[in-house]
């Protein structure tokens, strides 16, 4: 579905949020302070940590504390599973990308916070911006509370000296990995936001029969990607390592995102002279954070923990995921204009931000990632049939 077109999001909200759908009771407050363990298996607390702290700080009444954790997204379900299984609910909110909500939806792990407690997010349908809207509505399915958002990519990334003229189709990168071997690298799309846009972009790319089903509809995807593996060295667990050995120069192409782009250049780990590039017939896979609640919180910490997650959809604390770009542009709300986050994300936009990506944003079409259920059908098949073979 392409989300070039705004004047869908209104059925869409209104059919996956208001309806008629029986509504749970809200929880009470808690009459004395709880700790909260929050646990980022995606990256999102580099955004809007200061956003839960300020939570904290306004809320002394409600929150004591929070404990930040931070795991890998394939070790959530797992954690998660185990926690519930001995009735133990030590984890309250988790902050995830595509990845781990899929994990989550695929073992039944998450609390339905829509509708059942949509009194708590007022207005939300109509405060989204369309493309986390849909996202909320297609991707989250009443479990993940969109936080951040970006269109994402797939790009790539080169540096200017050693790679002059970079490739412009799908067919031009696979023959310039051929005559350059181990010099093109992304990373395995179950634990990568690059790896994953890349992977769900190229049907698109290609004209595959069907971009929405990695099964039966993805046969030259996975041709490509089978080919393309015969001159890629090994595939990383996480974005970080390609961005390292892009930075140290043992790689001349990787894929990024808008994000990936501009923040390890603003942190001196890829040189601030690397370029970007898009392939013929590219669109953008929109990519989001979600909030999301473990089922079996004790009703005391539920409630907070969902007066939290509507506290940090405010505008205000919204601005804090400008960040350093990590998310570009990173607010799912309307009416976040860069003026209102903070002089230093400021400043990096303006240093390392690109110019071409407001009409990049604005002139190609921007695609929903697959559904959960999908998208862990394409994560298995790409270690099945691609990273099995290194």
């Amino acid at each position: 579905m392409s989300l070039n077109r705004r004047a869908v999001m209104g059925g869409l909200a209104a059919a996956a949020l208001g309806g008629t759908a029986a509504r749970a009771a809200m929880p009470a407050m808690p009459t004395a302070p709880v700790t909260l363990n929050l646990m980022d298996v995606g990256g999102a607390l580099a955004l809007m940590q200061q956003a839960f702290e300020d939570y904290r700080t306004a809320n002394p009444q409600l929150l004591s504390r929070i404990n930040f954790v931070k795991a890998p997204a394939p070790e959530l379900a797992g954690k998660l599973r185990a926690q519930q299984r001995a009735n133990r609910a030590d984890i309250d909110l988790v902050l995830t990308g595509s990845d781990g909500l899929a994990a989550g939806l695929n073992f039944d792990l998450w609390q339905r916070i829509m509708p059942d407690y949509a009194e708590k997010f007022p207005n939300i349908e109509a405060n989204y911006e369309p493309a986390a809207l849909a996202l909320h509505n297609a991707q989250g399915q009443g479990f993940g509370v969109v936080m951040n958002y970006y269109p994402s990519g797939p790009l790539l990334e080169y540096a200017p000296d050693r790679v002059p003229q970079a490739p412009g189709s799908a067919e031009d990168l696979l023959e310039w990995a051929r005559a350059h071997p181990n010099r093109f690298m992304y990373a395995r799309p179950s634990n990568s936001g690059p790896g994953r846009t890349f992977m769900m972009g190229l049907p698109y790319i290609l004209g595959d029969a069907d971009p929405r089903d990695p099964v039966k509809g993805w046969d030259k995807t996975w041709a490509y990607l089978e080919e393309l593996g015969k001159y890629i060295e090994y595939y990383p667990a996480g974005t970080g390592a390609t961005m390292k050995e892009f930075g140290q120069g043992t790689r001349d192409i990787i894929v990024t995102t808008t994000g990936w782009d501009i923040n390890p250049r603003a942190l001196g780990i890829v040189p601030k002279d690397a370029r970007i590039a898009t392939l013929r017939n590219f669109r953008w896979i929109s990519d989001a954070f979600f909030m999301c609640v473990p089922k079996g919180l004790p009703e005391e910490r539920l409630a907070v923990v969902l007066d939290i997650m509507a506290f940090v959809l405010q505008p205000k604390m919204q601005a804090y995921s400008y960040d350093e770009g990590y998310l570009y542009p990173g607010p799912a709300v309307r009416n976040v204009p860069l003026s209102l986050a903070p002089q230093r994300s400021q400043d990096v936009i303006a240093e390392f931000g690109r110019p071409e990506y407001a009409a990049l944003i604005a002139d190609n079409p921007i695609e929903l990632p697959l559904k959960p259920d999908q998208m862990v059908l394409a994560f298995r098949q790409w270690d099945e049939r691609v990273g099995a073979k290194k």
